[in-house]
């Protein structure tokens, strides 16, 4: 029997202008970072500062989101909804089997494995193919549009490029010639919902998902990005974003649905103000410095960078090696 080698996909091409921190492959993450405070956007994207330990959250949703995309597989197969919902409750039991969160806050102990299945079934219950008012559009290569990876490109560049080779560039000789600034992600679905096209989207949350909550989505930086990327995708108009979001709690789950819209001026409005902080993160780059924005610290429940900031400039670093790890950074261009 000849011996088989198995093929190492390649990997991911930096997001980054060679030898320099100027990024020209971004998505809601990256971008989101930046917008909300630069030296947040350093330690995450720059320097690949990680909290120490599997992010329980990231898991939860991780799997969630797994799930949901095998019950469309699975129904694309002329699977009925129970057999698509038994195979997906297996698969799903079979990836967590060994998962063995330790949960520090009460948020996290809600993310419990008994909970992840009970939000998936129930959702599904709730929303199966044949009831669910917001149908999974279908592409004209003939697959559903679920779980799609996206990346297009801008009509401009960094400005470093346009401008000419500063001597402020580290190595201008290595940047290429011209690279558009590109945008990357990661759709749930593309729906058709009442003669409209809506990216759907769902979030998980131990809150009540009151009108209150669904007022975070609108605006958002990641919500007009995925309106974009997906006219982009589908060729023709899309009206906006629907969130389902799964509330976890303790021994039940709901799901309600909202929406939040996008016309063509507002999405115009949003690319006009990228290219006002792709320059700020050009900016940021050239000078090897990036501030802090110290009225987001305690936003999104706080940042988990909080106790690094309050610590003289000095010791920051003897302070980051001490609590958290230092891992490869955030990859637009990787796709799932």
């Amino acid at each position: 029997m000849s011996e088989q080698h198995q093929i190492e996909p390649e990997p991911a091409p930096s997001p980054f202008l060679h030898g320099t921190n100027i990024q020209f492959a971004w998505d809601s993450t990256s971008l989101g970072w930046l917008k909300r405070c630069p030296r947040l956007y350093e330690y995450e994207m720059i320097e690949g500062w990680k909290s120490r330990g599997e992010s329980i959250h990231l898991r939860f949703g991780i799997e969630l989101h797994q799930a949901l995309q095998d019950y469309e597989l699975f129904r694309e197969m002329d699977l009925d909804h129970d057999e698509a919902l038994h195979k997906v409750v297996w698969d799903l039991l079979k990836r967590i089997w060994g998962w063995d969160p330790k949960p520090t806050t009460k948020t996290e102990r809600l993310k419990t494995k008994t909970n992840l299945v009970r939000a998936v079934i129930w959702y599904l219950d709730k929303h199966p193919r044949e009831r669910d008012p917001a149908k999974t559009h279908i592409l004209p290569n003939g697959k559903p549009a679920v779980e799609l990876s996206f990346r297009f490109a801008l009509d401009w560049g960094p400005a470093t490029q346009q401008w000419g080779r500063t001597a402020q560039v580290p190595h201008p000789e290595r940047l290429p010639e011209m690279q558009a600034y590109i945008l990357c992600g990661h759709l749930d679905k593309i729906v058709e919902y009442n003669d409209d096209l809506f990216v759907m989207d769902h979030k998980t949350t131990t809150t009540v998902p009151s009108e209150f909550y669904f007022d975070q989505f609108d605006p958002d930086n990641q919500m007009s990005l995925y309106a974009l990327a997906a006219q982009v995708i589908a060729s023709t108009t899309v009206k906006g974003v629907i969130v389902d979001a799964i509330q976890v709690a303790e021994n039940f789950s709901r799901s309600t649905r909202s929406f939040t819209f996008r016309n063509e001026e507002r999405i115009e409005e949003w690319l006009n103000d990228l290219a006002y902080y792709f320059r700020q993160a050009e900016e940021f780059a050239l000078q090897g410095y990036w501030p802090q924005n110290d009225t987001a610290c305690d936003k999104y429940g706080g940042c988990k960078f909080r106790d690094v900031c309050k610590k003289s400039p000095h010791i920051r670093e003897q302070f980051l090696l001490g609590n958290f790890t230092r891992g490869e950074v955030w990859n637009p261009l990787i796709t799932r």
